[in-house]
């Protein structure tokens, strides 16, 4: 669906243990910490408290105190960084404060909302985020660095872990499921056709006087806009599928598009304002539907394939190669993967609802009934029909080093490596000039290091 990336939640700001203090329009700015040469402000504080709500985050009590802390540490690895003599990749940051911004000025509305919230005019804010994004990406490559000097693990160093530690406090593995597949797609090209029909009928009505919302209101099968007239709100072209993007930007102001297709479905656009690369649009979707005829053809084609492979007539690897319209299985004899890891395991939460349906009851080897499914294309995922074979299940176990080696020396490196970060952190505080003001002493920070850093009154 055409929807806005992030709900925007402005919370009134929570007093901060009764002495948070307010700074810009004339009041005071100060220091709240010094660590080594780098000075932290209560605006760095604050700055990144509205940047958290901006993006819809709750505040608490707490989350001073936490932002706080995450912003020491970042300070101190941040030297560490510059002693070290790493570099940064500039293509990068610039990224990701696109992204950021895009963000922000979706949620809010435009630049003008942006600034206003912020108090601040929208190029200091991109001199404030870009600086605050190199230290956060010089601090992680920091501690990349920190974590390669933890020795490689051997499976001694394994096993030696697993005899220190009590049964209990094993990670559990998940049930995993492993299924191979045969899908059959409807008949796109006369379902695109019926709804290319069906909008430009709309699309007739409109240039004929009928009002966009109101046509919106009635068709659109994007239920978040349709309610407001198809209305998306100003947001930046970003989020947007870039044939979607491409079309509105070509369109000036009361110009009702061609047809527009996306892997969502078939749009009409009509842009309401334009603002740099944001803009403000309608639209109708409309997805194709498919016929009871295009299910029952293949409902009856994945039958007889099921049927012969019970037979034994022909193999179900060989029956995906041949007959399955799905091209990131097929070529593998059907086996299903994650296509965001490539694992032929998959873990419940992972596996769409119809598929799970279809195989719950099944023991390996079996094979389910044809079903209505959804592929892995667009945010909801295309129409597909299909049969799954359920070819091995995995219980829900304790990590033993037999059966989960893998898994195990993957979650050991990941404690040792931050254990040893935490080491050095620990050790860095003691030795490195810090000073934090006594307005955060009842703040529970995670490291005991920091509350001997807190100044006296």
């Amino acid at each position: 669906m055409m929807k806005r990336t992030l709900a925007l939640l402005l919370l009134l700001c929570l007093p901060f243990a009764g002495r948070a203090q307010k700074y810009g329009d004339g009041l005071v700015d100060k220091s709240i910490a010094v660590v080594g040469d780098e000075m932290v402000t209560l605006s760095d504080l604050e700055g990144e408290v509205q940047m958290l709500r901006a993006k819809g985050y709750a505040s608490d009590k707490n989350l001073r105190c936490e932002l706080l802390e995450s912003i020491l540490q970042t300070k101190l690895l941040l030297m560490q960084s510059r002693l070290d003599s790493l570099k940064l990749n500039q293509e990068m940051v610039e990224a990701q404060l696109a992204q950021q911004l895009d963000q922000v000025r979706t949620a809010m509305g435009g630049d003008e909302q942006v600034e206003q919230y912020f108090g601040k005019p929208l190029y200091r804010l991109r001199q404030e985020w870009r600086r605050q994004i190199e230290e956060h990406t010089l601090t992680q490559q920091e501690q990349q660095e920190i974590a390669k000097r933890t020795p490689a693990l051997t499976p001694y160093d394994v096993r030696q872990y697993l005899d220190t530690v009590s049964k209990a406090s094993l990670p559990m593995i998940p049930t995993k499921y492993r299924m191979s597949q045969i899908c059959i797609y409807p008949d796109r090209e006369a379902a695109a056709l019926a709804v290319k029909e069906k909008l430009l009928s709309i699309r007739e009505r409109i240039l004929n006087g009928e009002k966009f919302s109101t046509l919106a209101r009635l068709y659109s099968e994007d239920p978040g806009s349709a309610r407001k007239g198809g209305e998306l709100g100003m947001a930046s072209k970003s989020i947007f599928w870039p044939a979607f993007a491409d079309a509105a930007m070509s369109l000036k102001p009361g110009v009702i598009s061609q047809i527009v297709e996306t892997p969502d479905g078939f749009h009409l656009i009509e842009v309401l304002e334009k603002k740099n690369d944001m803009f403000n649009a309608r639209h109708i979707l409309i997805k194709p539907q498919y016929t009871r005829e295009d299910r029952e053809n293949a409902f009856r084609r994945l039958d007889s394939l099921r049927t012969a492979i019970r037979d034994s007539s022909i193999t179900f690897e060989l029956a995906a190669r041949f007959y399955s319209e799905d091209p990131a299985s097929k070529s593998n004899g059907g086996l299903m993967a994650d296509p965001h890891t490539g694992s032929a395991y998959f873990e419940i939460d992972q596996i769409k609802p119809q598929d799970f349906n279809a195989v719950r009851n099944l023991t390996p080897g079996g094979i389910s009934e044809p079903i209505e499914s959804l592929d892995n294309e667009g945010r909801d995922g295309n129409l597909v029909y299909k049969i799954i074979r359920l070819d091995k299940v995995v219980p829900a176990h304790p990590a033993s080093f037999e059966n989960d080696y893998t898994e195990l020396l993957n979650q050991i490196t990941r404690l040792k490596q931050q254990e040893t970060v935490d080491s050095f952190v620990d050790e860095k505080i003691k030795v490195t000039y810090i000073r934090i003001d006594p307005m955060f002493r009842d703040c529970a920070f995670t490291r005991a290091g920091w509350k001997e850093k807190i100044a006296t009154d």
